[in-house]
């Protein structure tokens, strides 16, 4: 009988929970603590970090766990790291769950750049007003380009203010629409969008209305990933665990 640990925090991971409770499958669903109140789910739930890749792979061993599903956030890559090694380390099969990174379409104006700091480095330049979709954790460093005002949008409402000195903080869950988000840009002004290549149809309301107002995108790239197996879907996880039980892995 399998017994999974799956490493979510996606709505992804939120997904594959409720399939594999519906199939009985014995399953663990970790957070990596960062938001506040997380969705209920189906499945027991640990949160925190797991110590490294030593400290995962005890848990992995100490837990008898037999699957390992990575379903992160795609830019989540020290936990993606750390799940290929800990995998490797213990024998235990390793599959992610991950969703196709977006592609612009025509009436996009997108601008790619490879990572958070080249971000704020491109934002040099004259005043705008700048919607920062990345969540909280990189927020600070665009203190660096402190002329900008910047709307930011929050799970959670965050322990401190954030340490830019122009904002407006909006606190809100998703999942978010595209004419709700037209007129949030249009409200506040907005006239250049900065986001991660987060994929999905979950979180794409903001390029869709900054495709329909003709706003720039500033398009952060998805870091680079170790080798692993990867499914788009779901209900392909549950295939992969079938195929790998009867094997006897």
């Amino acid at each position: 009988m399998p017994n999974i640990l799956l490493l979510g925090g996606t709505t992804e991971a939120s997904a594959l929970a409720r399939l594999l409770a519906a199939q009985g499958l014995s399953a663990t669903l970790s957070y990596a603590g960062r938001t506040a109140h997380p969705r209920p789910q189906p499945v027991p739930v640990r949160s925190g970090g797991f110590g490294g890749v030593a400290g995962l792979a005890n848990y992995l061993r100490d837990h008898r766990i037999t699957h390992l599903v990575d379903a992160t956030h795609p830019f989540a890559a020290q936990m993606s790291a750390h799940a290929v090694d800990a995998a490797r380390l213990t024998g235990v099969p390793l599959l992610a769950l991950t969703r196709p990174g977006w592609k612009p379409v025509a009436g996009d104006r997108w601008t790619r750049v490879a990572d958070i700091d080249a971000a704020v480095a491109a934002l040099s330049g004259p005043a705008r007003r700048v919607m920062l979709a990345l969540g909280r954790m990189h927020v600070d460093a665009f203190a660096a380009q402190p002329q900008h005002h910047y709307l930011l949008r929050f799970v959670d409402a965050p322990d401190r203010p954030p340490a830019l000195p122009r904002h407006s903080l909006i606190v809100d869950r998703g999942p978010f629409t595209g004419a709700g988000d037209i007129a949030l840009m249009q409200t506040h002004g907005v006239d250049l969008v900065v986001c991660k290549n987060a994929g999905g149809a979950g979180a794409n309301a903001k390029l869709t209305a900054a495709r329909a107002l003709g706003l720039p995108v500033l398009m952060i790239d998805r870091p680079v990933l170790p080798d692993r197996m990867e499914v788009t879907r779901p209900e392909d996880v549950l295939a992969w665990l079938g195929h790998t039980a009867d094997r006897g892995v």
